[in-house]
């Protein structure tokens, strides 16, 4: 008997053992005691009806960084980043908290203007207005207030410089945007989304629709935004993540997976499933 209760114990330490080394999940959220926190989801779901699209989710986002969503076809990052600034408002159940600056976004008293105002968004497929490249940039600012036409100048200068924009339409600023190249109709629609002013940028998969030269392009000027701004990427580019991003979660069926430091994602991954998806044996 005594044999017998030794081996036991030998088969729940190893059992133990396996756990810690290869766990389910693994979220390492970066620490607000020495890293501001811009956005922080506090058990936030999401759901179609009955179908819980995505299940509880605890994420901190760094402020000044680049956190990439990443997951097969499916997975759930789009839905989940699009419940950050309330896009999914009318079409899902969003359910738990968005902390923004001490302030619940998910609750119904919000203003979901000021949230996407504070924090913008990028489509996977340019989508510039069928304006002009100026009126692209002033026509969300001029819908809420009242600008004078040097402050509006000003703007689209800005803008579109954060954007590495300024230098090629500088000189036609009353073009069409429809007339402009895929890639630089993205830089215009990220420089609209700037016009705001937002504190947050998201961006679902913005260089998908790309060639490789624009795709670069919009990567060193997603690396110049983060010095200003807090942004958090959805991509299929397992190389994009690893070269943009600070921080890397994986969705796997609407869950997410592994949250932490990109390099440790792609290097030293905790969970299989996570190994298994970033080194290509994945499905």
């Amino acid at each position: 008997m005594v044999k017998l209760k030794k081996q036991t114990e030998f088969v729940k330490d190893i059992k133990s053992i396996i756990t810690l080394d290869n766990p389910d999940t693994y979220i390492s959220q970066p620490d607000p005691a020495k890293h501001e926190i811009a956005l922080k989801t506090e058990n936030v779901s999401v759901f179609y009806g009955d179908n819980e699209a995505i299940k509880p989710a605890n994420l901190s986002f760094e402020r000044f960084k680049i956190t990439s969503l990443i997951g097969a076809s499916g997975s759930g990052k789009s839905t989940f980043l699009r419940s950050l600034n309330r896009m999914n408002d009318g079409v899902a159940e969003v359910k738990g908290k968005i902390m923004y600056r001490g302030l619940d976004l998910n609750s119904p008293d919000v203003d979901v203007y000021e949230v996407r105002r504070h924090i913008g968004m990028v489509f996977q497929m340019p989508n510039p207005f069928a304006k002009s490249v100026y009126r692209n940039i002033t026509f969300a600012l001029t819908q809420r207030k009242k600008y004078t036409k040097e402050q509006l100048d000003e703007i689209v200068e800005s803008s579109l410089r954060q954007a590495a924009l300024w230098d090629q339409l500088k000189d036609d600023l009353n073009k069409s945007a429809l007339e402009l190249s895929g890639g630089q109709a993205q830089r215009l629609v990220i420089a609209r989304a700037l016009a705001l002013k937002p504190d947050i940028l998201l961006m679902d998969e913005p260089t998908s629709a790309l060639d490789p030269k624009s795709t670069m392009q919009i990567e060193e000027t997603m690396m110049e935004l983060k010095k200003q701004y807090t942004i958090i990427i959805v991509t299929h580019n397992m190389q994009q993540a690893a070269r943009i991003g600070d921080y890397t979660a994986f969705f796997h069926l609407g869950k997410i997976i592994e949250y932490d430091l990109t390099r440790k994602i792609f290097t030293r991954p905790k969970v299989k499933l996570t190994d298994d998806y970033v080194s290509g044996n994945f499905g």
